[in-house]
């Protein structure tokens, strides 16, 4: 059985306005992520990436580039325990 991981992770830059979440949907059901995105009042996006620890880190690569339109200047990165609780990857807001 492949490792599983979780990471937690908050993405700063222009982020909002930009299909950000949308396109990190897209690119997570894709890898078969489990998890969610969403907007803070903060201007960053936060992300949970739950699955296989290889699609987790492409995941993480994908969100240090972001879509076109979009201009990503860091990724903080959290690790968390796996919980298993997850069935989807889902926007929130």
């Amino acid at each position: 059985m492949e490792e599983k991981k979780r990471a937690h992770l908050l993405v700063s830059g222009v982020v909002q306005g930009v299909y950000f979440r949308a396109s990190t949907k897209n690119m997570a059901e894709r890898l078969g992520l489990y998890g969610w995105v969403r907007n803070l009042p903060s201007g960053r996006v936060e992300v949970v990436f739950e699955g296989k620890s290889a699609d987790v880190d492409r995941g993480i690569e994908w969100c240090g580039k972001g879509p076109e339109m979009s201009h990503v200047e860091g990724v903080e990165i959290h690790w968390e325990k796996p919980t298993e609780e997850l069935e989807s990857f889902e926007l929130r807001f």
